[in-house]
Order: structure tokens, then sequence, then C-alpha cells
């Protein structure tokens, strides 16, 4: 899936839960220094900002096809190499970095077992490949709130529980596809404090990603439909949503 959407708007949507996951995806992926990494599918750069802190920018090569993310990341990370690209076409030779990264982005990919093969492709022998997935097919995920009322209103709505690595155990399961040897699986988690409904909901009428590009697709009435029950699943204010996520890594 193409994210045409402003960097600004992917944040508040997103970037909300990503930005609290990233140190987790890079602890578990054993980033250190003297590394050099890759972020694949980066977006506006939240874990390209936690390892640019890990490991200074002259060690972070980030890559995303999404042109308005790409130069977001470009301005608010100046030093890292961030180039336009897929994950199932990586613009680099092999072997070029100790680890690679892809946080919320394999069920994204157009093919997860390409994208994970070029991942591995680019990492030298012994690095270390990780990813992370909401889990969506378990409710689990920031969304699962969402998809619920969706379903509610249209029980034929296409939620993402279907997509790659969002149901647990297919994570590894694409990993041993791709030809990556010991692979580990976590699961992490964010808790995220949302002030007010308002808040929470206005970001899924940016159209960002599934569940922005649904509600956005809504005619007035159903959109307020739909707003109102997902307002009875949050009845008070201020409110948390705990997120989890599936985790892997193998080493290449």
């Amino acid at each position: 899936m193409s994210f045409r959407v402003p960097a600004e708007a992917y944040d508040r949507f997103m970037g909300r839960y990503s930005v609290p996951l990233a140190p987790q995806l890079a602890s578990f992926a054993e980033v250190t220094v003297n590394q050099r990494i890759l972020d694949v599918g980066c977006g506006p750069g939240a874990l390209t900002t936690e390892l640019v802190r890990r490991l200074g920018s002259d060690a972070v090569t980030a890559v995303d096809p999404s042109e308005q993310f790409v130069r977001a990341a470009r301005e608010r990370l100046p030093g890292v190499n961030v180039v336009r690209a897929s994950a199932e076409h990586l613009p680099f030779p092999e072997k070029s970095f100790d680890g690679v990264l892809a946080q919320l982005v394999v069920h994204f990919m157009t093919d997860a077992v390409i994208g994970l093969t070029e991942m591995a492709r680019v990492t030298r022998l012994g690095g270390v490949v990780a990813a992370s997935v909401w889990d969506h097919a378990g409710g689990q995920g920031p969304l699962g709130a969402f998809w619920e009322a969706a379903r509610a209103l249209d029980p034929g709505v296409a939620d993402e529980s279907d997509l790659a690595g969002a149901r647990e155990g297919h994570l590894e399961e694409l990993f041993e596809a791709a030809g990556l040897q010991k692979i580990e699986a976590a699961i992490l988690s964010v808790s995220v404090e949302h002030p007010t409904f308002q808040e929470w909901w206005e970001p899924f009428t940016f159209g960002v990603g599934p569940a922005g590009i649904y509600t956005a697709g809504l005619d007035p009435d159903r959109q307020g439909q739909l707003r109102n029950l997902c307002h009875e699943r949050f009845p008070n204010e201020p409110f948390i949503v705990t997120a989890r996520a599936w985790a892997s890594r193998g080493l290449a």
C-alpha cells in the first residue's frame, strides 16, 4: 500500500503508537554501536530517529516508497541517507548492512517473502533482520476498537486481520520462507493515553492506511454512525490504548 498523505497526518494517526514502539524493536534486534543499519519502510522516521539516537546519522540508511515520507525523513534527520525505494527492490549491494529492520511494514509489502528476502540479501552474513507487525488478527493492535466498530456498521468490511504477519506465528513463517536462520519471536506492547475521544478519532478522517481510507470513503451519515460506534467503546476521558505487536528476528 502506498501512503500518499502528509507526514503530519501519519504522525497523528500511527506515529503516536509507532514512536514508543521503535525503541523496543531496536532493542529486540540488538542494535548496538558501530553497526550500519537499514530502516526499510521508514515512513516519516519513527524508527529511523531511534536508530540515529543509538548509532548516529552516518550509520543509518532508510528507504520508503512514499515521496512525502522520504522528504519528511530527510528534513527531520539531516545526515541520514534516505532513499525512495520499496522493500521488494532495495537499491543496495549484497551484504551492505549489519542489520536491517522493518517496523509496521511487512503487512503492507506487495510480496512479504520477496521483501524479507531482499532485506536478508543486503544484510551481512550473520547479521540481523527484524520486523514487527501489529496484532490486527487478534484485535489487539491500536486499531482494534476501530475495526470492531466498523464491523458492527458493515459486517463485510475488509479489515487488516488477513494482512501478512498480522496473526500470531505468521511473521516467523514469513521469515522462514525468506531463508532466515535462528528465528526468534517476541511480543512488543505500547500504551498511549488519549486526552479526549476527538483527539483519538480525528486522525481516522485523514485517509491514512486502510482504516483511514475506509473512513474517508463513507458518506457523512455513515461516518457519523461509525464515529458514534467508536465512541461507545471509549466512553470515558482520558483513556489509554494498549497495543500489541508481533516481532520476529533472524540471521542472514
